[in-house]
């Protein structure tokens, strides 16, 4: 029994470590006061899925001594304002990632007056913005990636972005991490792409060619009235997993690009709704394949924004 309780001991000792460790991961110094950043090249040798199971099944618990510490040093250490959350108390919480999750109070971000124009999806920092090129989307300013690629090798699916534009959102583990509506839709496609799990902090978008192509993620397709638009929810170092508000969980154990169709089935979101949230932190990728679709011009790389912002505007 004794030698049972050392085993035991020394597992929560080893795995407390590893969650603690992994939750800081994707930090980026300029958004945060600490980082726990994992040089690239390392990255490549680490074990993803292990170090993913690790962390989002001791997130999941619901030890309170557990959870509680890593609440209240997680606000401490990236300043957390939990006026703005739903339970402003760690105590409320039933675990990390119950926590991590937390929905806003009714009123915490505003939408424009003007109701036509594109609202941001989630809080973050904007990676890149522009104009799809040549079936290209810039990553970082020595690198970009292949929308086909993107788009899970489907390229009929990328000729119809092909003319359009993007927006790259980088989610830091303190920002709020539910995802909404850009503009009102209705769901027509969702596909699991499987894939690497690389942290997708600046020093790695910066390190490795095609990440947001090479790591896991959820790409959901909506009709708009501003034509056809694509929320994809990339994976990253520590996240847990993605959900859908459709779908719930997104991740199938078959591992394969796996593809589901709504036409039979409507879902209709309206903008600003809830469509998905992170369990950890990541990236968010809007496509929009109508050319007359613009971006505001004061949105810049490196800014930050919050979700229900003004983004972009239909041109004609």
């Amino acid at each position: 029994m004794t030698a049972l309780k050392t085993c035991f001991s020394r597992f929560i000792s080893i795995s407390y470590l590893m969650l603690s460790i992994s939750i800081f991961i994707s930090v980026n110094t300029a958004q945060a006061a600490t980082s726990y950043n994992i040089p690239p090249y390392l990255q490549k040798l680490l074990p993803h899925q292990l170090i993913n199971y690790l962390a989002y099944s001791l997130a999941e618990k619901e030890w309170p001594w557990l959870k509680n510490h890593l609440i209240f040093e997680f606000i401490t250490r990236n300043n957390i304002d939990m006026s703005e959350a739903l339970y402003e108390s760690p105590e409320n919480y039933r675990s990390f990632n119950d926590f991590f999750t937390r929905p806003l109070k009714i009123g915490a971000r505003c939408f424009p007056e003007n109701s036509q124009l594109i609202t941001s999806p989630v809080d973050g920092t904007i990676s890149q913005i522009g104009q799809i090129a040549n079936d290209r989307i810039i990553q970082a300013k020595r690198h970009d990636y292949s929308l086909t690629a993107l788009l899970a090798g489907n390229s009929d699916l990328a000729r119809r972005f092909s003319d359009g534009l993007f927006s790259t959102i980088y989610l830091s583990p303190a920002d709020y991490h539910r995802v909404h509506m850009p503009v009102a839709g209705t769901l027509k496609q969702m596909i699991y792409v499987p894939g690497s799990l690389y942290s997708v902090n600046s020093k790695t978008t910066d390190s490795i060619q095609g990440l947001h192509a090479l790591n896991e993620r959820v790409i959901s397709i909506f009709d708009t009235e501003y034509g056809e638009m694509a929320i994809i929810m990339i994976g990253a170092m520590v996240v847990g997993s993605m959900e859908t508000a459709w779908a719930g969980q997104v991740k199938p154990w078959s591992r394969q690009v796996t593809w589901r169709f709504y036409d039979n089935i409507s879902i209709y979101l309206k903008r600003g709704e809830e469509m998905g949230l992170f369990k950890l932190g990541s990236t968010v990728i809007l496509l929009f394949a109508n050319p007359d679709v613009n971006w505001l011009d004061n949105h810049h790389p490196g800014n930050k924004i919050k979700m229900g912002e003004a983004l972009g505007e239909l041109l004609n």
